[in-house]
Parts: C-alpha cells; structure tokens; sequence
C-alpha cells in the first residue's frame, strides 16, 4: 500500500486499529485559529469541531493542537470573537510589540482588552477589559494593539518609574523608534490625572532615546533620582591607540564610566573581549565600575558607592 505524505500515515493508522480516521483539516484551518463557525462554513461537521485534536482556548474558538498557544496565538484567536472597536492593550500590547515589562508581567496570559466609553468594557475568561477615553490603536502583524503613546499610558498603573522609563526607552529607541519623546511626553500631559498619573510625568522627564537595555535604563533613573551630575549616556570613546568604544553611563570630567554587565556579557568571548576593552580604557585613565541585576536591588548602596567612587577621582578637562 502507498501512503502519501502525513495525512495518508495517519489514515493508514487509524484503518490498522479499526478507528474511522478524522477528517483532515482543510490547508486554511491547519496552522491558525479559527471560530467554530468558519470550521462549519469549511465543511467540518460538529463532531469533528470536538475532536481532541482542536484546542478550544476561548468559547468558539478553536486553535489545532499543533499549534502553540503562546500569547500572540491567544491574541490572534480572541481576536475572532472581538467586536471591531476592541483591541490589545496596556500588558498584553506592550508584551506583543516587545516592550520590556518585569517579569511577572511578561509572562502574564490574562488579555488586556481596551474599547472606548461609548462601548461596555469587554469582558470573558482570561480577559481584562476596559472603556477608555481616548483609546487608539494600530494593526500590529494582524492583531489590533494600541498606539505606542497609548501603551506607555496605559502601562503607568502596573509599573514604576523605572520600569516606565525602561519601556519609554525602548519606544523611542533612535535605532528603531516606535514614536518620539516628544510624543510621549504629550500623551503623559493628556493622561496625567488618571491612576498611574504622578509615576507617568515623572517618566517622561527622564527618557533618552540612546540607552542600550532595560536594565541600563533603570541603572540610570537611580543615578538621576539621587542628583548625581555630570552624567553622559552611551558617551563615545576613542582610546590613544584609536580604538573606539561606548561608556553605558560616563562621568567625563572624571573619567568614570559605569556599565550594567548582563549576561550576555559571561560568554567566554564576551568575557575576554570586556576584559581587552576594560584594559584599555584604564589605560587612558578612565575608571570603569561594572554593576549588575544584584546591585539594582540596593539602591541606596548602590548610590553610595558611586558618590564615593566619583568623590576620589580627580577633574579632567
């Protein structure tokens, strides 16, 4: 007997065990979410909608069981069942579009739905829903998400300022923006009265298109916070010799710099390439304080030390 391709190895298994085989998904259903009733409309009976195949994450949705049911899954097959005046928002369209967010929040996979007040607030297993004023939103690779503006806002009640100025950052990053500084600090003054407000305006004062990392980002809000100044961010460097590099935070008059080491700096290459470069700038007579994720956890010492690092430098011009 020939049997072509998978669909034929799994015919040919159910006829050995005596098992009436499924019928196939049609190609258009194989490898996406779909609503039980474009499966109807594809010619899928109800009894082949309830095979364990087909996962079912939401009332009317189903997803095949090959396919992974990541966040952008769950959104992609929630999406069916949204009304065309709801979408991603806050939590969920930051995690969508790759704003760093803590931890707990990333890995969250309660859906943050947004629709605006004309509109009763969404609501169902898994979902958060919310009616808000001035509510905007973007097609982001097929799924309605919030505006860049929007999603800082609406990110101000589950984060601090750090955390806050770590995804502004990154929304404004000159590598790659999503939206300006400009337009964050305007959207911070439109929703400055509403929960989350104070952290928000605070934020906006302090974000720089240039920081390199999340953890670079709040490494620099604890040194602005605690009135430490002279501070230059991503500065270039150019060694004697002419080898050119970036100091994370840098302190020129007094030649210190502080760099966030992370872990994509423990690789044996990175090790020895950080070891090369630290070197070399010593060499030239700058200072370079490396601080890591623990230091972050101890603000108070972690300022300390830096005042008396910098307190026993001397002035260059």
């Amino acid at each position: 007997m020939h049997v072509d391709g998978e669909l034929g190895v799994t015919t040919l298994r159910g006829i050995l065990n005596g098992v009436k085989p499924r019928i196939p998904l049609p190609k258009t259903l194989r490898s996406t979410s779909f609503t039980s009733l474009q499966g109807l409309n594809a010619g899928l009976g109800r009894g082949r909608l309830r095979s364990s195949d087909l996962q079912q994450p939401f009332r009317g949705v189903l997803v095949p069981s090959m396919v992974a049911l990541t966040l952008t899954e769950l959104c992609h097959a929630r999406q069916n069942t949204l009304a065309s005046h709801a979408h991603f928002c806050g939590v969920t369209a930051a995690v969508l579009t790759g704003v760093p967010l803590p931890r707990n929040l990333e890995n969250s996979r309660t859906l943050h739905v947004s629709t605006t007040p004309e509109h009763r607030a969404p609501s169902g297993r898994g979902l958060r829903g919310y009616a808000l004023t001035d509510a905007a939103a973007r097609d982001w690779n097929g799924l309605r998400v919030s505006t860049p503006e929007r999603i800082w806002c609406e990110l101000a009640p589950f984060l601090t300022v750090p955390d806050l100025v770590a995804a502004g950052d990154y929304l404004i990053h000159w590598r790659l923006p999503h939206t300006t500084e400009r337009g964050l600090r305007e959207a911070a003054a439109r929703c400055g009265g509403r929960r989350g407000g104070p952290s928000l305006r605070a934020a906006a004062q302090l974000l720089n298109d240039r920081s390199e990392s999340p953890q670079e980002s709040r490494l620099r809000v604890i040194v602005v916070c605690a009135g430490i100044q002279g501070l230059a961010v991503n500065l270039p460097v150019t060694t004697i010799d002419g080898y050119r590099y970036r100091g994370d935070l840098a302190f020129p008059l007094r030649k210190m710099i502080i760099e966030y080491q992370g872990w994509i700096h423990f690789g044996p290459d990175k090790i020895q390439a950080d070891m090369t470069r630290i070197s070399r700038l010593e060499a030239d007579g700058w200072y370079v304080m490396q601080v890591n994720a623990r230091d972050l956890d101890n603000a108070a010492e972690l300022v300390a030390r830096i005042r008396r690092l910098l307190a026993a430098r001397p002035w260059f011009d």
